[in-house]
């Protein structure tokens, strides 16, 4: 049976940056609508059936509530902790049970979470966040006609689905946590209240990806190597007094000049040691890993990232193929009419 996963987190896009910053608040009542245009989708397509992750607003009980649906709806039976590790738990689930492909709606630490638990299972993100590099705007009806093709395998399956870089924090030799876009050495003690917005305790940057046009930290990278970086590389960044500096966008209308001690290019699988202790590791925007004056940190950058749909390939594909077109036959006139 087609089977669609959707992880939508209800507290994504709700965050402390619409405080210290200018962050629009995404309500859950929008992100109720946009699955609800997702289902629409994928039903067109011909997916048989959805799986919802719970959560504690309830968005895909609403979502279908009083909407005329012919796939099966179900919600996977797990105990809610109203933390990050839900949509983990969630993600490996629908691992297990091999869905074609699972939805989320959330932002750039949504996704991470999710990435954790996912394995090869493909990942279409709609931004509902707050940083939002990972995930795509997209109207939730072409989402869910993307996210269709996909797990009915109208399109060429490797011709549309990327794998994504990541950076795998290393503590003392263990693997113990992974960031998608960036991760941020911070001059403090405590996660307090997790997301990362003064820059006069930001000391390093290692990046993943690095775009011009990104919002938060990877901004930066983008700026300093707006034509370098490709998937073959990352950026690690010193801040502090240096020759020159950057005017970044660090944080919905929070734009800041940014000083530079050093840059350069990370190489696939090459780390990068961190030894400014004791700190906390701010991963893909909120405040993760304490690190102690005893303890040994690496940021290494991988290949080992989750997969990614392309919508605008996957939709094309399908379109080339002619799943969207139908012969029509002409209708003539009785005759002697």
């Amino acid at each position: 049976m087609a089977t669609v996963g959707i992880i939508a987190n209800p507290a994504s896009g709700k965050d402390i940056r619409r405080l210290v910053a200018h962050g629009s608040v995404f309500n859950n009542l929008e992100k109720v609508n946009i699955v609800r245009r997702v289902l629409l989708g994928l039903q067109a397509t011909g997916v048989e059936q959805i799986i919802f992750m719970p959560d504690y607003f309830g968005i895909g009980a609403r979502a279908i509530d009083g909407l005329k649906l012919v796939l099966k709806t179900s919600m996977l039976k797990m105990d809610l902790r109203g933390t990050q590790e839900d949509s983990t738990e969630a993600a490996d689930r629908f691992r297990e049970m091999q869905v074609g492909c699972i939805i989320t709606l959330g932002g750039d630490g949504t996704n991470r979470a999710v990435a954790k638990g996912c394995g090869k299972i493909p990942i279409l993100p709609i931004s509902t966040g707050t940083n939002n590099v990972f995930p795509y705007m997209i109207e939730g009806s072409i989402a869910g006609l993307a996210a269709g093709v996909v797990t009915l395998q109208i399109v060429q399956l490797d011709r549309v689905i990327q794998q994504t870089k990541r950076l795998e924090i290393e503590k003392n030799g263990q693997l113990i946590d992974i960031a998608l876009i960036d991760a941020v050495v911070y001059d403090d003690k405590f996660q307090a209240s997790r997301a990362v917005w003064d820059i006069s305790k930001v000391k390093e940057i290692v990046l993943a990806r690095a775009e011009p046009n990104n919002i938060g930290f990877s901004s930066i990278g983008g700026y300093l190597y707006p034509s370098s970086l490709d998937e073959k590389y990352g950026v690690h960044i010193k801040v502090g007094q240096g020759d020159h500096g950057v005017l970044a966008p660090i944080a919905p209308g929070l734009i800041v000049r940014v000083g530079i001690e050093s840059c350069g290019l990370i190489n696939m699988n090459e780390a990068v040691e961190i030894n400014y202790k004791p700190s906390i590791l701010a991963l893909d925007g909120e405040r993760e890993v304490g690190v102690g004056k005893k303890d040994h940190i690496s940021i290494r950058l991988t290949k080992n990232g989750p997969y990614i749909i392309d919508i605008k390939g996957a939709l094309k594909e399908a379109a080339q193929n002619g799943f969207f077109t139908s012969r029509i036959t002409p209708s003539f006139p009785p005759q002697g009419a």
